[in-house]
């Protein structure tokens, strides 16, 4: 029996960095951002329920599409000051909406401003929660770190053991449950539920993360979440088409990549090459 989970989505933050633009309600394809992260949340058959921890603003804004394969429900919960806050409350709905006393079920947290989170991705941090007990996708560095004094650098930092923590990131009902209960989560802030589960000594498996799952922070990164979510909607499209050069002075005639020496050349802006 394939694993289920629940997902807490954590979206009550200011966008800070938008320039005033709140990115979870800025539209893209004539939908905010946020429905297209429940979007694909719902379409991964292992989640059952989703809530979404944010503003009561945001909730009323709010029009998630329709007709995903999955029936996962949706209920809202009220943000909290910091990151780890939210979660909480998230948490606490969830135990009032989808009880689970033994905590066997998946608990999955995404940012809301992740909104093309693959749902290869999803499935496979839930089957690796399910295995694990915890789980989180990640991606290699591929910049060059430097650690910094003011305006001097001090070191280069060796990336060879570093990676770029995403979400979602998964934790079996009973651990959530217990790290949320412990002493280290009242100390300290944590910026993601990994960082929790290790000051609890709790081991964290991971999986391979994406490239498009895209975390929007700044307005830039807008244009490339729309960019991505554009392709995703978009049914592929076949056809037959063509192309027609006149016949210019010079040679070679260029067919496919390949250059006929002794025949006139078609004329074009490029290399007037018709074979598509």
């Amino acid at each position: 029996m394939p694993p289920h989970a629940d997902v807490i989505v954590v979206a009550a933050g200011a966008s800070a960095r938008m320039g005033g633009t709140d990115k979870l309600l800025a539209p893209i394809g004539g939908r905010p951002l946020l429905a297209w992260t429940l979007e694909a949340l719902r379409a991964a058959p292992e989640v059952d329920s989703i809530v979404v921890v944010t503003s009561a603003e945001r909730q009323q804004a709010l029009e998630y599409g329709s007709g995903s394969p999955s029936e996962a429900e949706i209920t809202f919960a009220e943000g909290g000051e910091l990151r780890h806050d939210s979660v909480r409350a998230g948490f606490e709905a969830l135990e009032r909406t989808v009880p689970d006393p033994v905590g066997d079920r998946v608990v999955l947290v995404h940012d809301g401003a992740r909104p093309a989170v693959p749902v290869g991705l999803i499935s496979a941090i839930v089957q690796a929660t399910a295995t694990h007990g915890a789980a989180i996708p990640v991606v290699p560095v591929s910049e060059t770190l430097k650690r910094i004094a003011g305006d001097r650098v001090v070191t280069t930092v060796d990336r060879s053991e570093l990676a770029a923590a995403q979400t979602p990131q998964g934790v079996r009902r009973s651990l959530l449950r217990a790290a949320l209960r412990s002493p280290e989560s009242r100390q300290g802030t944590w910026t993601d539920e990994a960082g929790l589960l290790e000051a609890c000594r709790i081991p964290v498996h991971v999986v391979p993360g994406d490239a498009t799952n895209l975390k929007v922070t700044v307005p830039a990164d807008l244009a490339c979440a729309a960019g991505l979510l554009a392709g995703a909607d978009s049914p592929r499209r076949t056809g037959i088409g063509h192309d027609a050069h006149p016949f210019g002075p010079g040679e070679p005639l260029r067919l496919g990549g390949l250059d006929i020496r002794g025949a006139p050349r078609l004329y074009g802006h490029s290399d007037g090459d018709v074979v598509l």
